[in-house]
């Protein structure tokens, strides 16, 4: 293609509102245009390279003998309704209504649209086990887009579901695709790892995700040097062993004036205590029931826990409002001592203190020398927090390190979850009926492009992988004004359409610019006709690593080929 035909709008500045390298360099490169927050158009480069690793997707599915559907984006809320979740999903669920005030919304994801397609066709066991797949636009309405296709309203997705009779075939299909991810992070050039992970709105029992190791990444990621351990933060257990340390004599529980102190590294520089001797008390309400939730005033409590814990997703902190009606003060002020008639769950290492600093549920008070079972009692101890960096890890293969990750795909056991309250049954092979068991399991394909390019690229711009870059070959005429070098361009042109996927830059700008066109928009090979056209002697290099060489037109064809060896 002649880059004088193709619409790349490349920019000098980087945009003030681009954050994230790869929304820079996608805007730079002329990738992506925004049409309003979290929503972008795709341009010719970036429409090539997500077909790319669209096809990579289908490969390996089709690999592992998943079968390619298309599914309405537009979705009724009834079938929401018979699911649980178009109450429960929120405020990110686009919803509209037709000139029938019927409600719909724009699919987030397909569990519900994808169980009533199956519950309707599939009747016996003996059509199991099935996997459907798509790449479709999602829409999320995000309360802040931002990194531009890292975290949008509308962007594109890989998803899949499969539905079988029973646990066995269920993750057998779930290791599958697993294996399958793998394969095709891989192949499109991005260093990832799994990750135990937390289910979320999508609910079920197992669950992993996939992350592209990156500094921008907005998960945190735990992980072992010596074992295959990792887990999201969200997900990771802390060890509890007790200790051998003796409690020292309890003192009298004394009030204490704290005036204007709000925090907990405020409490301490006043007291003149550590973090550590400070229980933070927190109130959620779990499904429409308020618990007080304690933690160590150094650690921070972990919702996802205090959710697993319960058994429920309708778990949200207490509103100031609520707060100072249950307890009367202000939650910075919040402690377990009342005549509330209240739950009180605490950490495991709440257990380890004693003589404590606790809110007096008095605004500006305190008491000190607070003691469990004296001054108040815990109704069971958990693990209700998130793990520090340097913890021993709960598989014993050593401390807790820390990395971030962008999240690119994730894998989940659904169960019976959608299949049980959407009466999706099938006859088993004893001629009973029974719920359809399911897995589910996604890929952000607009996020890995992004991924792609935090991962692979430099001062100068992107550096794509072969096996995704909009073509795989750049040839450049610096200046087409000369005959032989146009003449040559021209030819090569020609000749190299048919081995390669070649873009032709003709255009009548200074070899400056090109040059540095060239280098933001990465393709990995650039073959330049300059001042040895004459000679049939063009120049070659390689996007990654800056190597040049000189060669023959006679023998181009098969420098190119060894360099993609």
């Amino acid at each position: 293609m002649k880059q004088s035909k193709v619409f790349i709008p490349t920019l000098r500045e980087v945009p003030a509102e681009a954050e994230a390298k790869s929304h820079q360099l996608l805007l730079k490169a002329g990738l992506i245009k925004q049409n309003a927050a979290g929503v972008y158009s795709y341009l010719p480069l970036a429409t090539r390279v997500i077909q790319k690793i669209s096809n990579i997707i289908r490969e390996e599915m089709e690999r592992i003998e998943a079968v390619e559907v298309i599914m309405p984006v537009l979705q009724h809320s009834e079938l929401w309704k018979e699911s649980g979740r178009w109450e429960a999903y929120g405020p990110e669920l686009m919803r509209l209504n037709d000139r029938h005030q019927r409600e719909f919304a724009l699919g987030p994801t397909h569990e519900e649209v994808v169980t009533a397609l199956i519950r309707d066709e599939l009747r016996s066991y003996k059509q199991l086990p099935l996997t459907l797949f798509q790449i479709q636009t999602k829409f999320r309405d995000e309360k802040r887009p931002r990194f531009g296709l890292l975290r949008g309203r509308e962007f594109i997705m890989k998803d899949a579901y499969s539905f079988h009779a029973d646990e066995e075939s269920l993750m057998k299909t779930y290791n599958d695709m697993y294996d399958a991810y793998y394969k095709i992070f891989n192949r499109v050039g991005l260093n990832v790892r799994a990750v135990m992970a937390d289910s979320g709105a999508i609910g079920g029992s197992h669950t992993h995700e996939f992350h592209a190791l990156s500094a921008i990444g907005e998960d945190t990621i735990v992980y072992s040097d010596n074992s295959d351990y990792a887990a999201n933060i969200e997900k990771a257990e802390v060890l509890y062993t007790p200790s051998n340390h003796t409690h020292e004599e309890e003192k009298p529980l004394e009030k204490i004036e704290t005036p204007n102190v709000k925090t907990v590294q405020d409490l301490a520089a006043f007291l003149n205590v550590p973090q550590s001797q400070i229980i933070k008390t927190m109130i959620f309400n779990v499904q429409g029931e308020y618990v007080v939730i304690l933690v160590r005033g150094d650690h921070e409590v972990n919702e996802v826990k205090v959710k697993a814990i319960f058994e429920t997703d309708d778990v949200s902190l207490a509103t100031e409002e609520d707060i100072r009606n249950i307890l009367g003060a202000s939650s910075g002020s919040l402690g377990p001592i009342t005549d509330k008639d209240i739950k009180i769950y605490a950490d495991h290492y709440v257990q380890e203190l004693n003589n404590f600093v606790v809110g007096a549920n008095e605004d500006d008070y305190h008491y000190i020398n607070a003691n469990v079972n004296r001054d108040f009692k815990i109704d069971g101890y958990f693990d209700l927090r998130f793990i520090l960096e340097g913890e021993p890890l709960a598989d014993g293969s050593g401390q807790a390190k820390f990395a971030e990750g962008i999240e690119v795909g994730q894998v989940f056991v659904l169960g019976d979850k959608y299949a049980k309250p959407m009466k999706a049954t099938i006859l088993n092979d004893q001629g009973r009926e029974q719920s359809l068991t399911m897995g589910c399991y996604g890929i952000g394909v607009s996020r890995t492009l992004s991924a792609i390019i935090e991962q692979h690229h430099d001062d100068n711009g992107i550096i794509w992988p072969q096996s995704v870059a909009p073509y795989e070959l750049h040839l450049i005429t610096i200046n087409p004004k000369k005959e032989d070098q146009r003449e040559l361009g021209d030819k090569l042109y020609q000749a190299l359409q048919s081995k390669f996927e070649v873009l032709y830059d003709d255009r009548n700008e200074r070899a400056g610019v090109k040059f540095n066109d060239a280098d933001l928009i990465g393709i990995p090979v650039r073959v330049v006709v300059g001042k040895n056209a004459s000679e049939g002697i063009v120049e070659v290099k390689r996007r990654d690593n800056g190597e040049r060489n000189d060669v023959h037109i006679d023998n181009l064809i098969e420098h190119i080929k060894n360099l993609s060896n």
